[in-house]
């Protein structure tokens, strides 16, 4: 069954099989941590795909024998794939009694058989996750702010939705910055944010997406060859990747309707501020609709990729700057 995740706390009763996927890994794990933990059992398993499918006779005996159940469990396998979906479909008819299981995905496309088999299974529900717009990540802002009883400025919390580029989890870590910082504090300025939120790994990141996103090659290199890169900073060069590739999306289907390139910049929300204007204008000019749409399914597939293969994580994201670079944009 197809529920929205809004719609969730009215679908709990009677379903005991989860599916959350997409690409808001926050959302996910808020959803499971506030909503469905707190409504089911404490004894809690954590398992890998990778884990079941290496040894997948044992997990189900483990779930199928009694004395595993003489009380409610809870069981979340992360980073599932089309690949568990026989052997969950296996246990899930069962019915085990007393047995909950949460599934967590990255993006599964339509014609994902996992996802088709938790949209169509009676006892299981399938929630899709999208990236946080400007409107939820504005009110956790607000309400963050609110509740210390801090008067902010419009300037300030569209800096901090920038900078989190459409992830709460982004978000929560740069408040639980601002957070420390105000423990000796009773008021914050726009200044003292942009500085407890600008160090010089988010300048690193974003500056490498924004020239590579322009086809500026020597600058894009540079950055890579000066800078030494860990397993998560890939990651967070990606996510920034989909930040900026969907922003452009939008910049471009805003530009069909009005052909100014300057008022359409102008009138995004969040607001983009004037440093990243002419770059900006370049990307839009080099760059096709169509080729947006390719990036944002490459760059998906390559998250995937480096987070199950972290040791060629460094090759695999010099691979993809380097096609992106010497590949025409038309």
């Amino acid at each position: 069954m197809i529920v929205k995740s809004l719609d969730l706390k009215k679908n709990l009763k009677g379903n005991k099989n989860y599916l959350l996927h997409g690409i808001n890994s926050g959302l996910i794990n808020q959803t499971i941590n506030d909503t469905l933990k707190p409504n089911f059992s404490k004894n809690v398993y954590n398992y890998e795909e990778q884990e079941i499918l290496s040894n997948s006779d044992q997990f189900k005996e483990d779930v199928l024998n009694k004395s595993f159940f003489e009380e409610d469990k809870l069981i979340i396998i992360n980073r599932a794939s089309d690949k568990i979906k026989n052997i969950l479909e296996e246990i899930i008819e069962k019915q085990i009694d007393d047995l909950i299981i949460i599934v967590k995905s990255g993006i599964l496309e339509k014609k994902s058989k996992l996802r088709n088999f938790f949209e169509k299974e009676k006892n299981a529900i399938a929630i899709a996750y999208y990236e946080d717009g400007y409107r939820e990540l504005n009110s956790i802002i607000q309400k963050f702010f609110y509740d210390k009883k801090i008067k902010i400025s419009s300037q300030s919390t569209n800096i901090l939705i920038e900078r989190s580029s459409g992830n709460r989890i982004n978000l929560m870590n740069e408040l639980d910055k601002i957070s420390n910082y105000l423990l000796t504090k009773k008021k914050i300025s726009y200044e003292e944010i942009c500085k407890l939120t600008n160090l010089s790994e988010n300048h690193k990141i974003s500056d490498l997406t924004d020239h590579a996103l322009a086809n500026n090659k020597v600058k894009t290199l540079n950055i890579i060859n000066e800078n030494i890169l860990t397993s998560e900073d890939y990651i967070l060069i990606l996510k920034n990747f989909l930040y900026k590739i969907k922003r452009l999306k939008k910049l471009k289907r805003n530009l069909e309707r009005n052909k100014n390139m300057e008022n359409v910049i102008l009138s995004y929300k969040p607001p983009i501020f004037w440093k990243e204007r002419d770059i900006i204008k370049n990307q839009l000019k080099i760059i096709s609709s169509e080729k947006l749409n390719m990036l944002s399914i490459k760059v998906n597939n390559l998250e995937k990729l480096i987070k199950e293969n972290s040791k060629i994580s460094e090759i695999l994201l010099y691979n993809f700057v380097l096609e992106l670079l010497n590949t025409s944009s038309n």
